[in-house]
């Protein structure tokens, strides 16, 4: 089995779509005005409309309702992130901070209130961990060359 995607349920997809693509870099894939794909090479972000529930089963799923999951990406620079979307983001919940398990994280809110968490191993054990994930090697090691050049500035 893998686990390819997650799917946010939205009154607004335009909204959110712009949003994930602002803060990720990646172009979604829009399947119809009602869902649209942001595809990574570990996983899927999917968007849909609340008129796609109906689909499934009416009722189901209820759009800026989550209080449990969040959303994480590994990145490059995590400080880079917070700078980009400073003046698009309402409510970042945690400024980037050095968690003890030694990712720099910055979490925040989406238009719709789901939190999502950009981060970056920088402690040697979190880098040789995220070595692990899908694709994460490329990200690893630009985040291993952005600290090596903010310790040269």
């Amino acid at each position: 089995m893998d686990f390819v995607s997650i799917r946010i349920i939205t009154g607004d997809v335009a909204r959110l779509v712009d949003f994930y693509e602002r803060a990720t870099g990646v172009r979604a894939d829009w399947s119809t005005g009602d869902f649209a794909e942001l595809r990574t090479a570990g996983a899927t972000l999917a968007i849909g409309s609340t008129r796609t529930v109906a689909l499934f089963a009416p009722g189901s799923a209820r759009p800026a309702d989550n209080n449990t999951v969040i959303i994480e990406f590994l990145v490059a620079d995590v400080d880079g992130v917070h700078r980009n979307l400073a003046d698009s983001v309402a409510d970042f919940v945690t400024e980037p901070t050095t968690m003890p398990w030694g990712n720099r994280s910055l979490l925040l809110r989406d238009p719709d209130g789901n939190l999502v968490n950009f981060f970056t191993p920088v402690t040697p054990a979190a880098v040789e961990k995220s070595r692990r994930m899908p694709a994460a090697d490329q990200v690893a090691s630009g985040a291993v060359e952005n600290r090596h050049r903010a310790a040269m500035a």
